[in-house]
């Protein structure tokens, strides 16, 4: 359970940060503004801050990506366990199929429970108040301003419309390349 747990943390904060790279991904250079606590944001970044947030209809591109994390992780959770199963020595057949039944059993209570977390009305509005000054520390008003703009272009538009496609396609290459090198370094750490 502790493996599943990890991997569902992992998956949650990439989607978490995935949905938060647009704007960061949109210029080269982050200027970064003024050094800013959440408690003492001048008033025109924060409002500044959210016009780009709306410019990219930042809540339907985290509910979405929220939607697309709970759809996709009991998959991912299945893939990384049974790797971790399958890579585990000195496993009868009859051992294996035992913990592979108790994986599918757990991940089957979790797809739900992930639809009920990620439905939860109030975490977009947390995620944007923790947004704000993250943004707020790498931009100055005027820069959001000008990113806002773009986004309200055919181009930013177009941009954002793919950007979730891909995240998603990004994410699939990431775990081709990444999850054999992982599942390399799992059997290298079992005992012999």
């Amino acid at each position: 359970m502790k493996k599943i747990a990890a991997v569902l943390s992992f998956t949650c904060s990439l989607a978490v940060g995935m949905a938060a790279t647009p704007a960061l991904a949109a210029t080269p250079e982050a200027a970064p503004a003024a050094a800013a606590s959440s408690a003492a944001l001048d008033p025109a970044t924060v409002k500044a801050v959210r016009e780009l947030l709306d410019s990219m209809d930042y809540r339907k591109l985290v509910g979405d990506a929220f939607s697309k994390t709970a759809a996709q992780m009991p998959q991912m959770m299945r893939s990384g366990a049974e790797a971790a199963v399958r890579g585990t020595p000195n496993l009868s057949d009859a051992e294996r199929a035992k913990r592979l039944a108790d994986v599918d059993k757990r991940l089957a209570k979790i797809g739900p429970m992930m639809t009920q977390l990620f439905n939860d009305p109030t975490l977009i509005d947390d995620m944007i108040e923790e947004i704000v000054p993250l943004y707020a520390r790498h931009f100055t008003a005027d820069e959001m301003r000008q990113l806002a703009a773009f986004y309200r272009t055919p181009v930013g538009a177009k941009a954002l419309e793919k950007m979730p496609l891909l995240m998603s396609e990004g994410m699939k290459i990431g775990q081709k390349v990444v999850e054999p090198r992982v599942q390399k370094l799992m059997r290298d750490l079992q005992p012999n």
